[in-house]
């Protein structure tokens, strides 16, 4: 940008000097004036820019790609804009060309995009909506008394994420397309009286179910369990509707763990996302090609997790999206059929940056969305040929101008069992290693959630930089993009290595001249908010204050109260009434924050939300509850209408004003 400014200062100049006009303006006769004037620009355009404030980042605009267009000449996008006073995001549509230009505003966008629902042969469309099955609540149960408020359950599937189970499922519906002349038949409920969701609750969209290339059959994602059974599984399965027959056959029933993201390769054969072991959410996930009746993993041999992926038109490669050393990068693997070519995994991109999701192709070019601690997500093409890049959304250019970066270092710490680990470290804008600066220890949620360049509205970097702090976010154990072994550790030792990664990460940076130990904080949300109270019972005075939103501080009372039971299952390594397993005893006692209430002795904000299911608000109240009583300062900033996380606008910036007042207040 700097460069770019100079050489239009110089231009001006030139110009100027040629028209000899305005001869009082820019009379500039040597260079060194040029350099002058050049230096005097750019430091009024360095002290310009301010540092990111949470109003500012509630300005920013949300991009989201939609596609390509049916042509392939336009990049099809959503922008959303939050509105403070709406309490809401509002979103409004636009076109660019693929390969950059002027962006514009459009009304009927989804006519230009190709529409997976309709089927190949264009007679039918496919589409879903919730159906009451279930009898579970009073007023169903009992309809003479419709004023009732009870809900009668048998199975532990009463509750999931945000939401209490009414007796109505997700479920996929086809209709026939005819003439305006022709008769229109209702929908057809491809799961009639099936007590199950596709789309999968609560996340899932029109991703879970496609059309097969002869669009004579519905390939689609379901988990058929219910109750109990539903939560304490993660066996999705890829589901198959013949459309003559009205049957349905289950295509992965060999496979006992996440079957998902159903795609066919341009030459026919169905691609799918695959994790193998029941009810660990965050196994490896492999891509599997089903080829003349054989189901061939691609990446079976390789040392990684993968996150999305997408086919060559060719159908010859499939290029994917997946977590290395702190980033998310784009690779591609061959497809080598039932021929001995051998497998190939290579990584085509790489930098301190991720790559968050492939958009389409465009010639040589694939146009992906990207991020990084400086930036939220706009669409780039990359050229896969001549490996450039290309930036082809600006919708917050102008506001980036106005706001001073921070610095993102890669810092590589030994651990206290002799590994390497990757460690982000944050500074704040405008940086002097010759001061010195409170620290933040971050404490990333999941607990197998990659730690990388993504850009947060909430869990900001570079608005924590902004407000003065360093902030350390190791690559603890327990996280995508070191292997699967790195990744695997943590289940079952929530409290062991990981706790050692963390104070191995805060101790090697504290080291540092520009960092003051005597001001060092730790904050994290979900596994993170558990990281908060854990290490509020070991720290040994390290930590000056603690910051823990919606984490777990009793382990025994979240196995009772959570909705994915499998989860707790597999992380905590049983039940707590296990007394001879000895990982589920470790986890309920050693591992359980609140045995460890009487080392507590430092101020803690404690944040929850009322409708959050995953940790139920019990968490928060026995964490607040016993700092309260044992005299710590502490504070408890409740949100009853949000979930896991904080959504709406008003709410977000609540959430910023308390986060860093309580940093101001305690650190």
């Amino acid at each position: 940008f700097i460069i770019k400014f100079a050489f239009k200062i110089v231009k001006i100049g030139i110009f100027f000097e040629k028209i000899a006009t305005f001869s009082f303006v820019l009379k500039i006769t040597d260079m060194k004036n040029y350099i002058f004037l050049i230096f005097s620009m750019i430091s009024m355009s360095t002290f310009s820019q301010q540092n990111l404030t949470p109003e500012t980042l509630w300005q920013l605009g949300r991009v989201t790609p939609l596609g390509i267009s049916k042509d392939g000449k336009l990049l099809v996008y959503k922008v959303g804009t939050p509105s403070i006073e709406e309490n809401k995001i509002n979103s409004k549509y636009y076109t660019i060309p693929v390969q950059g230009g002027n962006a514009t505003l459009v009304e009927d966008y989804k006519s230009l995009l190709a529409d997976k629902n309709i089927s190949p042969n264009g007679k039918h469309l496919l589409s879903s909506q919730e159906v009451k099955i279930e009898k579970l609540l009073g007023k169903d149960i009992y309809p003479e008394l419709s004023k009732t408020t009870a809900q009668v359950y048998t199975g532990l599937d009463y509750r999931h994420w945000d939401t209490w189970n009414d007796g109505t499922h997700n479920h996929v519906f086809y209709s026939t397309i005819g003439s305006e002349t022709e008769k229109v038949l209702p929908p057809v409920d491809i799961m009639p009286n099936e007590p199950y969701d596709a789309p999968q609750k609560p996340f899932g969209g029109d991703e879970d179910y496609i059309w097969s290339p002869d669009g004579l059959k519905i390939i689609y994602v379901c988990k058929k369990k219910a109750g109990t059974a539903y939560a304490t599984s993660t066996n999705t399965d890829l589901y198959e509707y013949d459309l003559a027959t009205k049957t349905t056959k289950n295509l992965t029933i060999s496979n006992l763990g996440y079957d998902t993201h159903p795609i066919f390769s341009p030459k026919g054969d169905l691609s799918w996302l695959q994790m193998k072991r029941d009810g660990f959410e965050a196994d490896k996930n492999d891509i599997i090609v089903r080829h003349r009746g054989l189901d061939i993993n691609l990446t079976a041999g390789w040392d990684g997790t993968v996150d999305s992926f997408s086919w060559s038109a060719d159908g010859k490669k499939v290029y994917f999206i997946a977590p290395i050393k702190g980033t998310k990068q784009l690779f591609e693997v061959n497809f080598p059929g039932l021929t001995k070519i051998a497998v190939r995994i290579t990584q085509l991109t790489d930098g301190d940056f991720d790559v968050n999701g492939i958009v389409g192709f465009s010639g040589t070019s694939v146009l992906v969305a990207k991020t990084t601690h400086n930036m939220a997500t706009e669409v780039f093409s990359y050229d896969l040929k001549v490996k450039s890049w290309k930036q082809i959304t600006h919708v917050n250019d102008e506001a980036y101008s106005k706001i001073a970066k921070c610095t993102s270092e890669k810092r590589w710490v030994t651990t206290t069992d002799g590994k390497k680990m990757l460690v982000w470290v944050i500074l704040p804008p405008n940086f002097d290693k010759t001061k010195k600066y409170p620290t933040l220890l971050y404490c990333q949620g999941g607990p197998q959630s990659a730690l990388t360049q993504y850009y947060s509205f909430r869990w900001n970097f570079q608005l924590m930089a902004s407000q003065g702090y360093i902030i350390v976010a190791p690559n603890r154990r327990g996280m995508p993009g070191h292997g699967t072994a790195w990744n695997e550790q943590i289940s079952g030792d929530w409290g062991g290595q990981v706790m050692d990664d963390y104070l191995a990460a805060i101790d090697d940076v504290a080291k540092e001249s520009y960092v003051d130990k005597t001001r060092l904080g730790a904050v994290g949300a979900s596994y993170g908010g558990y990281s908060v109270f854990q290490l509020a019972g070991i720290h040994k005075n390290r930590f000056k204050t603690f910051i823990s939103h919606c984490g777990i501080f009793n382990t025994e009372s979240m196995y009772g109260t959570t909705e994915e039971v499998f989860f707790t299952n597999w992380d905590s390594g049983g039940a707590y009434w296990e007394k001879d397993n000895a990982t589920a005893q470790k986890t309920y006692n050693e591992f359980n924050p609140i045995k460890l209430i009487n080392n507590w002795n430092t101020p803690i904000l404690i944040i929850q939300g009322g409708k959050d299911y995953r940790v139920p608000i019990g968490q928060g109240q026995e964490a607040f509850q016993a700092a309260q009583l044992k005299g710590i300062k502490s504070k408890f900033l409740l949100f009853p209408d949000e979930n896991h996380w904080v959504l709406k606008p008003q709410n977000a910036l609540v959430w910023q004003k308390e986060f860093f007042g309580w940093l101001k207040e305690t650190l």
